[in-house]
C-alpha cells in the first residue's frame, strides 16, 4: 500500500523515541534515571479525584459529551481567567474546551494553513507548532531564539516577504524547552506585529502556574488588543498534575475559537463530561496545591542547576516552567551529549536537536522526577568527567 506523502515525510515524535530507548536500556538491564519527560510525577490532588469519581457514578456522564463542552465548565475557565489575569472571556464565544491542549495546537493549523502559506515558529519549540503546520500542507518559518535576546523571537528580523505569506505566530512563554519568560512589553510588540502583517498569534500557555522565586507569569491576553488577533491555548496538565485526564483550553479571539470548534466537531466527540467535572473543581477549588508542587519544583531546580554547573554547563536557573536548559560541553553535539549521559551513567536528557535548529548545542532536563531519583540521577551526573 502507498501511504499519503504527509505521513511518510513526518518525523518520529521526539518524545516517543526517548521512551524507545528508556526501554531498550531497561530491557538490558540498565537502572535508568530519565530527566527527559515533563510528565509531572505528583499526582492530581485528592479533592479533583474525588469530584471524578462522583461525576463517574452519574449516568448523564456516561454519553457522548458535546465537542463545545459543558456550559459550566467554560464558566468556570472564564471565571479563573478573571481571577488569575484580570481578563473578561465571554463563556458562550472566546472559550473552547480541549483534549488536552495539544489537541487544539495540532488541529488550530487547519483553520489557518493552506497549502504554501507559512507559520512562524519559535526554535527550538515545542514540535507539534511545526508538525501540526506540516500535516496542513503549510510550511514553517524557524524565529531562533537565542540566549542572546533572552530566548525571544527577534520579530524586526523577519523578512518582509515571508512575514507576508504567513498566516500566524506561534509563541510560548514561559518557554517549552528554554525555561524563558516573556513580559507584557513583549506581548504587546507581537500584538502590533499581528496587525501590521494581518496574521494571529497563536500563544501556548500552559506553564503559566509553575514559577518560582515569587515570579507571576502573565498571560498574553492581558496584552493590549491580544483578543483582536489571537488566542490563548492553556492546560490543567502543569497546573493540577493532571497530564493523564487530557483536558485543556483554547480562549481568546471568538472568529479563531469559532474555526477550531468546527474543525474538533468534525474531528472528535468532545471531552468525557466526568473529565470535565472534575476539571471544574479543579479550576473552582483551593489552588494551595500549585505553591506546594512549585516549592518541590524550586527545591529540585536548585538542586539539578548546583550539579551541573559544578559538572561545567552553562545555563540559567529557570524562573517558570518544568525545564532546565543545559549549554553542552565544546565540541559536542547535543545527540553526542545525551548518548554519552545514558551510556556512561543511565542519565536520560532530550537533545536539544530535539527541538529544532537552533536547539543544538543543548540539553533540555525536566523537574517532573521524584526527589529519591533525582539525588540518584544528580550522584550519577557528580561521578562524571567531561
Amino acid at each position: 500500500m502507498n501511504l499519503a506523502h504527509r505521513v511518510e515525510e513526518l518525523p518520529a515524535y521526539l518524545f516517543a523515541e526517548i521512551s524507545k530507548k528508556i526501554a531498550a536500556k531497561k530491557a538490558q538491564g540498565v537502572d535508568v534515571v530519565s530527566f527527559g519527560i515533563g510528565d509531572p510525577d505528583m499526582p492530581t490532588p485528592g479533592h479533583i479525584i474525588e469530584a471524578l469519581t462522583d461525576a463517574a457514578r452519574d449516568a448523564a456522564n456516561h454519553r457522548y459529551p458535546e465537542s463545545e463542552g459543558l456550559p459550566e465548565l467554560r464558566e468556570a475557565i472564564a471565571r479563573w481567567y478573571e481571577r488569575r489575569f484580570g481578563v473578561d472571556l465571554d463563556p458562550q464565544k472566546e472559550i473552547l474546551p480541549l483534549i488536552g491542549s495539544k489537541e487544539g495546537i495540532g488541529h488550530i493549523a487547519l483553520c489557518f494553513i493552506d497549502p504554501g502559506d507559512v507559520a512562524l515558529v519559535p526554535d527550538p519549540g515545542y514540535p507539534v507548532y511545526a508538525v501540526g503546520t506540516v500535516l496542513a500542507g503549510g510550511e514553517p518559518y524557524y524565529l531562533p531564539l537565542t540566549e542572546e535576546n533572552d530566548f525571544l523571537p527577534e520579530l524586526d528580523s523577519i523578512p518582509e516577504q515571508i512575514a507576508r505569506r504567513a498566516k500566524v505566530l506561534w509563541l510560548n512563554y514561559p518557554n517549552n524547552p528554554t525555561g524563558a519568560v516573556a513580559e507584557l512589553e513583549f506581548f504587546e510588540r507581537a500584538v502590533d506585529f499581528a496587525r501590521k502583517h494581518d496574521l494571529a498569534i497563536l500563544h501556548d500557555g500552559p506553564y503559566s502556574e509553575v514559577a518560582f522565586d515569587g515570579y507571576k507569569p502573565v498571560s498574553f491576553l492581558q496584552a493590549d488588543g491580544a483578543r483582536d488577533v489571537g488566542i490563548e491555548f492553556h492546560s490543567l496538565s502543569k497546573s493540577y498534575n493532571m497530564t493523564g485526564w487530557r483536558i485543556g483550553m483554547a480562549v481568546g479571539n471568538a472568529q479563531i475559537i469559532d474555526a477550531l470548534m468546527r474543525v474538533k466537531s468534525n474531528l472528535d466527540s468532545g471531552i468525557p463530561q466526568a473529565i470535565q467535572r472534575m476539571a471544574i473543581a479543579a479550576l473552582d477549588g483551593p489552588d494551595n496545591c500549585i505553591g506546594e508542587h512549585n516549592r518541590i519544583y524550586e527545591r529540585r531546580r536548585d538542586r539539578l542547576v548546583a550539579a551541573l554547573s559544578k559538572l561545567g554547563l552553562r545555563l540559567r536557573a529557570a524562573k517558570a516552567s518544568l525545564y532546565l536548559w543545559a549549554r553542552v560541553p565544546e565540541g559536542m553535539s547535543s545527540v553526542q551529549f545525551a548518548t554519552r549521559l545514558l551510556d556512561e551513567a543511565g542519565v536520560v536528557v532530550t537533545p536539544g536537536i530535539g527541538y529544532g535548529p537552533s536547539g543544538e548545542g543543548y540539553v533540555r532536563l525536566s523537574l517532573t522526577i521524584p526527589d529519591e531519583r533525582l539525588e540518584e540521577g544528580v550522584r550519577r551526573l557528580e561521578r562524571l568527567r567531561l
